[in-house]
């Protein structure tokens, strides 16, 4: 199905654009300019090469790259039919289509890169990937390239690695993606993609929100503290330490702790809070205190608890990553309006 040229061919420079600074190639294969590789010629309409590319970081796809090549490197400009940015989805298929760059124009003999989906260049390419997240990007043929002679997508010279190459053809029974490297493929494409690697922000908005039941107590009875510790983001907020020294009027404090979104703490504890915890953006969590007041307690009771930021991490607000509540005892409610 898939035949291979015979000597390796000298390809000319690789042309990869003015890539910014936060920008990686992301890739399988070795080549580098000036490199070898080998033509990979035998594709049937319709049929497509797949590389399994992992990103380095979160970000966006913001390009993608194919090495096009005849033996001699002549051939004029060809139209195929799309080339693709996939999911990851269960090698070696591919999962769902994130975009789509219809009929691209490949040159022979340099690594063609394209930025945008449209002809007119006014749409971007924009696929947001997490740090470690695999996709695929694949060109699909128009028609099938000329045997032995190309011009077709290349391979390097330094084997195959497994999980990374994927052939879509129709093996007899229907179209279907193989893996390359059991069809006689012994080296990695060369297609690739850009991933602008946005650079991390050291901005959490962790807040701390604090709550008392009753909302008025009784010496001798019991009393309860809830606190909600939460990150805006946009950053993770690990290590982040939560303190509440509880008033000495507060006695025999147990708490446990909820976490969500991600988050983590201590499930339990007793006495004061003093916890490392874990906060990515959206996530929260929640302590639950109960205790006692202390018998012959009176006037206000006045609990605070705060969020500190972990090293490296700063909070664009502040103001919020304090709180506190006060607890009148009940006896003097018949007097808040000032009725003696």
């Amino acid at each position: 199905m898939i035949r291979r040229t015979g000597p390796a061919a000298l390809l000319a420079t690789v042309l990869c654009g003015g890539a910014a600074a936060a920008e990686v190639t992301v890739q399988n294969d070795s080549l580098t300019d000036f490199g070898s590789a080998v033509v990979v010629t035998g594709f049937i309409a319709g049929g497509a090469a797949g590389s399994w590319l992992t990103s380095p970081c979160a970000g966006n796809i913001v390009a993608v790259q194919v090495f096009w090549r005849s033996q001699s490197g002549t051939a004029a400009q060809t139209i195929h039919e799309a080339v693709r940015i996939h999911r990851a989805g269960s090698f070696p298929a591919p999962g769902a289509v994130a975009e789509t760059v219809g009929g691209p124009v490949l040159t022979d003999g340099v690594m063609n890169e394209w930025r945008f989906i449209d002809k007119n260049n006014v749409i971007p390419i924009l696929v947001p990937v997490i740090q470690g997240e695999t996709f695929v990007v694949s060109l699909t043929f128009d028609e099938a390239p000329p045997l032995v002679v190309g011009p077709s997508v290349v391979r390097d010279t330094n084997g195959i690695q497994p999980g990374r190459n994927t052939i879509y053809s129709n093996f007899g029974a229907g179209f279907e993606w193989r893996d390359a490297g059991t069809l006689g493929v012994t080296g990695d494409w060369v297609i690739r993609a850009v991933v602008d690697c946005q650079a991390a922000s050291t901005e959490a908005d962790v807040a701390v929100g604090l709550a008392a039941s009753p909302s008025a107590y009784t010496a001798g009875a019991p009393l309860a503290y809830t606190l909600v510790v939460s990150n805006a983001g946009p950053a993770a907020a690990p290590g982040t330490t939560v303190v509440d020294l509880f008033p000495a009027a507060f006695t025999g404090a147990t708490w446990t702790c909820t976490a969500s979104g991600g988050a983590s703490c201590g499930a339990a504890g007793s006495g004061n809070i003093t916890q490392l915890v874990n906060l990515p953006p959206g996530a929260q969590v929640v302590f639950n205190a109960t205790g006692t007041v202390a018998p012959g307690t009176v006037g206000p009771i006045t609990n605070t608890a705060t969020a500190v930021l972990g090293a490296g991490l700063t909070d664009p607000v502040p103001g919020n990553n304090t709180d506190s509540v006060v607890v009148e005892p009940d006896n003097d409610l018949i007097f808040a309006h000032g009725f003696e």
